[in-house]
C-alpha cells in the first residue's frame, strides 16, 4: 500500500475514530445513569489505563509498522493464537460498532428533520428513537462513506478534517457557554472517583469510558501507509489528550445545565437536547449537526482499520486472498473495504430486534468494551514483554514502554472480568433484552468462541504459515540492546 499520510492526517483518522462528539452525544448519559453527577472523574480516571496502554502501542508501532497491528505484534510476541484472537474481536467488534453507529447516525438525521419541522415523509410518521427507520436511514449513509473510503486515504482524511473542525468548533463553543449558563451547582465532588455509588457502577462505568476513548490505535493500522511510524504515534497521542480535554469540557458543562434526571433521561438525544437548552432555532441545531458529522467520520474512519486488519490476515495466510485485493487506481484494500461494510449492513438489519436505539446502544457498548479491554490488554501486555530489557538499560522509557502498558492492562482486566462477573450473576435466565446480563455476555462469547473456531480453521485446513511463525518482525531477545530508545 502507498504511503499516503502523514502526522496531521494520523490525528485526524484517530480522532475521527474515538469519535468525540458521538460519544459526548450519545454516551456520556448513558454514563450519567450509573455514575451519576461524576461524569468528569470516569473520563479522567479511565484516561489513565488507556495512556499507558497508548505508549505499548506507540513503542511497537516504532519497530513494526503493520497493517495488522496489534493481531502481528500479539502474535510475534506471545503466541499465534493469542494474535490472531486479539486481530479477530478487534474486527468484530468493530464492525459490531458499525452496525450500531449506522442506527445512531441514523437516529441523528431524523433528530435534525424534526428540527427542520420535517416529522413525516410519505405519511410515515419519523420516530429518531424507532430502530427500524434509524438503521435503513444510516445504512446509505454507511455505503456512501465506504466508498470515499476506497478512493483512498487522502480523499477521507481531508473530507474528515472538516468535519472535525466543524465538529469540535461547535462543541468548545456550547460546552463553554454552558460551563457560565447552566444554573446546576457546580461542585469539586463532580471529580472525585471515590463518591461514586458503588464499585459496579465504577466498573460499568470504567467500561463506558474506555469504550470512549477506543478507536485511538486506529492510526497505528495504517502505519504501512504513513510516512515516518512516528508520526502514527504523535498522531495517537496528540488525538488521546484531545479527547480528554472535550470530554472534561463536556461532563461540566453537561452537569452545569443540566439536572441528573434529564442527563440520564435523554440517552442518545443528550446533546440534541443540550444544545436545545442553551440556544434558540436554528442556533440549538448546531450541536445535532455535529453529531451527524461526527457519526458519519467514524462510519468511515471505522471501516479503514478494519479493512486493513483484514488485509494483513489475509496476507498472512490465515484468511482468503480476497480481504488482499487491492485497488489498482488506488492501492487500498478496496474488496475488504466493501465486504466489511457488507457485514456491517447485515449485522445492523439483525440488531433490529432490539426496539429503540438507547436499548441497542446500552448492549452494544457493554459488549465492545468488554472485548476492547481484552484486546487493549494483550497488546499492552505484549509491549511489556518485548521492551523489559529496558528496565535495566533505560528506566525512564521503561515506564512508558513496560511499566504504563502492565498497569494499564492490569486494570482493564480487573474491570471486564468483574465486569463480566456482575453482568453472569445479574440474572437466572437469559432474555434478549438491553438489560439481560446474560444477554449482555452472549456477544463478547460469540466473538471470541467465532475466534477460536476460525483460528483452529486457518492452523490445520488453511495451514497458514503465520501460525508456525515464532517471532514477531524486527523483534530481539530480552537482553539484546535495541537502537529503537
Amino acid at each position: 500500500m502507498r504511503k499516503s499520510i502523514g502526522v496531521v492526517d494520523g490525528i485526524v483518522l484517530a480522532a475521527s475514530s474515538t469519535a468525540a462528539t458521538s460519544s459526548i452525544g450519545i454516551g456520556l448519559g448513558l454514563m450519567a445513569g450509573i455514575v451519576g453527577l461524576h461524569l468528569p472523574a470516569i473520563m479522567l480516571l479511565a484516561f489513565l489505563p488507556v495512556l499507558g496502554i497508548a505508549g505499548g502501542y506507540g513503542r511497537l508501532n516504532r519497530i513494526d509498522p503493520n497493517a495488522g497491528s496489534s493481531y502481528k505484534w500479539v502474535g510475534g510476541i506471545f503466541s499465534p493464537w493469542l494474535g490472531f484472537l486479539t486481530g479477530w474481536v478487534n474486527v468484530v467488534g468493530t464492525v459490531v460498532f458499525m452496525a450500531y453507529t449506522t442506527t445512531v447516525t441514523g437516529s441523528a438525521i431524523i433528530q435534525f428533520l424534526g428540527q427542520a419541522t420535517v416529522h413525516s415523509v410519505a405519511g410515515l410518521s419519523l420516530d429518531p428513537d424507532s430502530t427500524l427507520q434509524s438503521t435503513l436511514l444510516g445504512m446509505a449513509v454507511l455505503v456512501a462513506a465506504s466508498l470515499v473510503a476506497v478512493r483512498g486515504l487522502d480523499l477521507a482524511a481531508r473530507l474528515q478534517k472538516y468535519l472535525l473542525i466543524f465538529e469540535y468548533g461547535v462543541l468548545i463553543a456550547f460546552c463553554t457557554y454552558g460551563l457560565f449558563a447552566g444554573d446546576q451547582p457546580f461542585s469539586l465532588t463532580w471529580y472525585d472517583p471515590f463518591d461514586i455509588p458503588s464499585a459496579e457502577a465504577l466498573a460499568q462505568g470504567m467500561m463506558l469510558a474506555v469504550f470512549c476513548y477506543w478507536g485511538f490505535e486506529s492510526v497505528f493500522s495504517v502505519g504501512e501507509e504513513v510516512s515516518d511510524p512516528r508520526d502514527a504515534s504523535r498522531g495517537g497521542f496528540i488525538a488521546l489528550a484531545v479527547m480528554l480535554l472535550l470530554f472534561l469540557l463536556a461532563g461540566t458543562a453537561f452537569q452545569r445545565v443540566l439536572p441528573l434526571d434529564e442527563l440520564a433521561d435523554n440517552g442518545a438525544q443528550g446533546l440534541s437536547y443540550f444544545g436545545m437548552k442553551l440556544a434558540e432555532q436554528p442556533l440549538a441545531a448546531l450541536p445535532l449537526i455535529a453529531l451527524m458529522f461526527s457519526a458519519v467520520a467514524s462510519l468511515q474512519a471505522s471501516v479503514i482499520p478494519t479493512a486493513r486488519g483484514m488485509y494483513a490476515m489475509g496476507r498472512d495466510g490465515v484468511l482468503g486472498s480476497v480481504w488482499t485485493r487491492l485497488h489498482p487506481k488506488h492501492g487500498t484494500p478496496a474488496v475488504g473495504t466493501l465486504l466489511i461494510t457488507a457485514i456491517a449492513l447485515v449485522l445492523a438489519a439483525m440488531a433490529l430486534v432490539i426496539p429503540t436505539v438507547n436499548d441497542l446502544i446500552f448492549a452494544a457498548v457493554n459488549a465492545i468494551g468488554i472485548v476492547v479491554a481484552l484486546y487493549y490488554a494483550l497488546t499492552a501486555l505484549a509491549a511489556a514483554v518485548r521492551f523489559r530489557h529496558l528496565l535495566r538499560t533505560s528506566p525512564l522509557e521503561a515506564l512508558r514502554a513496560v511499566v504504563g502498558p502492565s498497569l494499564g492492562a492490569l486494570v482493564l482486566l480487573a474491570t471486564g472480568g468483574y465486569l463480566t462477573w456482575t453482568f453472569y450473576t445479574s440474572t437466572d435466565h437469559f432474555e434478549v433484552s438491553a438489560d439481560n446480563g446474560w444477554f449482555a455476555l452472549l456477544v463478547p462469547v460469540l466473538m471470541i468462541g467465532s475466534g477460536l473456531v476460525a483460528a483452529a480453521w486457518a492452523r490445520w485446513h488453511r495451514r497458514s504459515p503465520y501460525f508456525i511463525r515464532t517471532r514477531a518482525p524486527g523483534a530481539v531477545d530480552a537482553g539484546e540492546p535495541t537502537g529503537t530508545g
